[in-house]
């Protein structure tokens, strides 16, 4: 994936909003090209300009306060469509499976959603979150630890809910 298209998904997971996420990445592009001369080569590129996006969303008006947002309709994020045909039954639980994850990635503290991302969607290595949020990678390994901890908690609490709605029996 071209790392435009990758810094943007970042900033939308971060930002939780369409506008803000491409606004937040323009500016770290502007910021890159401002500072290009304090690049140091032979480092890693991405993880400068990851960096230099989450510095710029943490000091912004949308990192620090950290509100919660309206998650985004289906109509504007569409799961993406089996290869094969399912029936619809199975179309629909997989997106309400999908919907649970984000919500519940949503509702992590943003240095906890930062590293799943990075790791995760962007596939970073713990060397390069590491780089890029400027911490050890031992944090980054126990920051993952508890973030993916708290997932499935979240993930449980929505599962042990939704029984209860239905009425289903509890083990």
């Amino acid at each position: 994936m071209p790392l435009f298209a990758s810094l943007y998904n970042f900033a939308h997971w971060l930002t939780q909003n369409r506008e803000e996420a491409e606004d937040l990445v323009q500016e770290t592009y502007l910021k890159a090209l401002k500072g290009f001369a304090s690049f140091q080569q032979g480092t890693n590129f991405r993880a400068w300009m990851y960096r230099i996006l989450r510095n710029t969303f943490l000091t912004s008006r949308t990192g620090l306060s950290v509100k919660m947002t309206e998650p985004l309709d289906l109509e504007e994020n569409p799961a993406a469509l089996p290869v094969t045909p399912d029936t619809p039954e199975s179309v629909l639980l997989a997106r309400a499976d999908q919907q649970a994850v984000q919500d519940a990635l949503e509702r992590l503290p943003v240095h906890f959603r930062e590293v799943i991302l990075l790791c995760d969607m962007e596939e970073m290595s713990y060397q390069e979150i590491a780089e890029t949020i400027g911490i050890p990678i031992g944090t980054v390994m126990s920051r993952l630890s508890r973030a993916r901890k708290s997932m499935r908690e979240l993930l449980e609490t929505q599962v042990r809910g939704a029984s209860q709605a239905r009425g289903a029996p509890q083990k």
